[in-house]
């Protein structure tokens, strides 16, 4: 597993969103450069459509979503990759794989990036973390439990 270079990671906050707020809405939007490995991750109250809107990352569906999520049993991160279905390279089990091998660092990503709201709300380390792996046909469709943001630290 590749572990997070804190230099390569740019992290923004969208209008109504800081470092220290709120926890819902909260929107993570992650993209990255092939040729220089550096991360983008914006943070806001909805999902970054511009960050995500060019021709490239249209063709490529490679970025990764996640919003925090708020149910009976408290919060959760839901996490999100295209591995399957529009105008995208490669095969579904080619993209997922790749996916996975990735995830660790995009939830590295996730947590450094977005620190000072884990200091502030120390319980969101506790929190589960649910992986969407999205593709139009079912046994290519699939979600999953991957621990909790602290193992990500």
């Amino acid at each position: 597993m590749n572990h997070l270079n804190p230099e390569k990671l740019h992290t923004r906050f969208l209008n109504g969103t800081t470092d220290a707020g709120p926890r819902i809405p909260r929107c993570y939007t992650l993209t990255h450069s092939d040729t220089t490995g550096e991360l983008f991750l914006t943070i806001g109250p909805t999902y970054d459509q511009e960050q995500i809107s060019g021709w490239y990352t249209r063709f490529m569906r490679d970025e990764v979503l996640a919003a925090w999520e708020m149910d009976e049993e408290g919060m959760s991160l839901h996490v999100h990759a295209h591995v399957s279905g529009g105008l995208i390279l490669g095969s579904a089990k080619w993209r997922e794989k790749i996916f996975r091998r990735h995830m660790p660092l995009v939830l590295e990503a996730f947590r450094y990036g977005d620190r000072a709201l884990v200091v502030k709300y120390p319980e969101l380390d506790q929190a589960p973390l649910v992986i969407h792996f999205h593709a139009p046909t079912p046994k290519d469709d699939l979600i999953e439990t991957w621990g909790t943001l602290g193992d990500y630290r």
